[in-house]
């Protein structure tokens, strides 16, 4: 069999980007939305006589059919070099011990290049927890179809599929996919073929009720939010374009997006039964916690976790613990013995 010329040239573009990507993330100020993701605009009402065990606290939660020690999603962040093939070991196998869910990095360079599939094989590493595979929305229009997407979820022995939104930086990339036109369309058909769960996340502009319920109708079954105030994918592509016009533009939009706090609320009020993952910004278990109180079921951490996870896995297992232990204790201090109790709460309150 001989090689593709043209899908060996993408592959290799596609490995190139995503170890530049991780050294942006790692070492760049990309940060967006100076005014955060909203969250800081709320906070809990202390509540000086909870009437729980703190021990006997219960932070356990549900995702696609396993069940969650914490209601904690690993981000999808990663893979395609040895690079990060390594740092998806150790999230997964923090991940697996602490009882997280995880989603990978988009799989579009296993895909076009067999080799990268192996910095996304982590199922032996984590057998209990909810996996998630990840393409690019885009790419259904770029000839990725339902028996690509599950050849994904068959790479990553995923329980489910999310297909991820981020329009602004295929605009701004050099090369990017721009061609958003009919896409509804595309996801339709793929959330009709595939037999696992199919869900949509943005990379950091937010989702709107109003595309949340277009989604739900196109049959996705989970949304990630991914709001505004964490990682701004037009900061990281503007450092790493080599076209000062495209520079100059991205950096307009750095203050671009809707702010995780207003997804989460916006989503959840139109759509109340839909399985809702609020990220964007997250860094801190009481910041998750108040993502959950306004109405998500899962809080999402990304960068946050990067950094540890480039470093050692007993590093990143301490962020773990920490994070954990915030969102006990911010449910210690209102007085919520569990997810559910926390998710009801009447003490998250805007600040006036």
């Amino acid at each position: 069999m001989t090689s593709d010329p043209v899908n060996n040239a993408l592959s290799t573009a596609t490995i190139r980007r995503k170890d530049e990507h991780l050294d942006l993330c790692l070492h760049a100020d990309v940060q967006g939305l100076d005014a955060g993701t909203g969250l800081d605009r709320y906070r809990f009402r202390h509540n000086a006589l909870p009437e729980l065990n703190f021990a006997s606290i219960d932070t356990s939660a549900r995702f696609l059919g396993r069940t969650l020690k914490a209601p904690f999603l690993v981000s999808s962040m990663t893979g395609g070099t040895p690079r990060a093939g390594e740092i998806n070991r150790r999230l997964a196998t923090v991940a697996q011990a602490r009882g997280w869910a995880m989603g990978l990095g988009s799989l579009r360079a296993a895909i076009e290049n067999p080799e990268a599939a192996m910095s996304f094989r982590v199922r032996r590493l984590a057998p209990d927890i909810p996996l998630i595979a990840n393409i690019g929305a885009v790419q259904l229009n770029y000839g990725f179809n339902a028996e690509k997407c599950s050849q994904a979820i068959g790479i990553a022995e995923a329980d489910g599929l999310v297909l991820h939104l981020n329009s602004l930086q295929e605009a701004i990339q050099s090369g990017g996919n721009t061609d958003f036109s009919g896409l509804l369309r595309q996801i339709e058909k793929v959330c009709r073929s595939l037999n696992v769960p199919v869900g949509v996340k943005e990379v950091g502009w937010g989702i709107d009720g109003d595309t949340a319920r277009r989604l739900y109708d196109a049959g996705v079954r989970f949304i990630d939010v991914a709001g505004a105030g964490g990682t701004s994918w037009s900061q990281v592509e503007k450092l790493r374009s080599p076209d000062p016009v495209k520079k100059a533009a991205a950096e307009a939009f750095s203050q671009w997006g809707l702010p995780t706090a207003e997804c989460i609320q916006e989503v959840r009020s139109v759509l109340p039964g839909m399985l809702l993952i609020g990220s964007g910004g997250i860094a801190n278990g009481l910041q998750a916690a108040k993502a959950l109180a306004l109405g998500a079921n899962l809080a999402g951490l990304g960068r946050s976790l990067l950094e540890a996870a480039h470093d050692s896995g007993e590093r990143l297992d301490r962020v773990f613990e920490q994070a954990e232990l915030e969102l006990r204790l911010a449910m210690f201090g209102i007085g919520a013995a569990n997810i559910r109790e926390l998710g009801e709460t009447k003490r998250l309150v805007k600040n006036e």
